[in-house]
């Protein structure tokens, strides 16, 4: 090339223009705000998978507990940590009728309360279990 046709266009030869630059920036800065929100999100998410576990874990446990029902019934709350439970039960018709063999049966039901990004949240499980006598002194 000669000394003649660097003189013509000096500003091609140089590099990026002002206006590509920021075309380039632009783009970059979308494709990281695109990532920040991909990678914030799931963060979240690993965050409510973790509170929703524990809640499990607690109702769970909780309802393992009771493996016989007092005639009169159970009726249980408590909390850990920002979990709040309850326990309750009544009694379950069977469908057995006058049989006196019939297992007298309480529906058990334990409720599971927590607040994931300001929203309430409930699990509720629920079985039968099996009504239990009067305690024997001793046993």
């Amino acid at each position: 090339m000669s000394r003649r046709n660097m003189g013509r266009h000096p500003a091609r030869a140089r590099g990026f223009s002002l206006l590509e630059l920021l075309v380039a920036f632009a783009i970059m800065a979308m494709s990281l705000g695109v990532l920040y929100r991909a990678t914030g999100s799931s963060v979240r998410a690993v965050g409510d998978l973790d509170l929703r576990q524990q809640a499990t874990s607690v109702a769970e446990s909780t309802l393992s507990r009771v493996d016989g029902v007092p005639a009169a019934g159970v009726a249980e709350s408590g909390s850990v940590g920002e979990i709040a439970w309850s326990l309750q039960s009544q009694p379950f018709d069977s469908g057995g009728g006058d049989n006196p063999q019939a297992p007298k049966l309480h529906e058990v039901q334990v409720a599971v309360r927590w607040v994931e990004r300001g929203e309430p949240k409930e699990l509720v499980l629920q079985t039968l279990r099996p009504e239990r006598g009067p305690r024997k002194p001793g046993a």
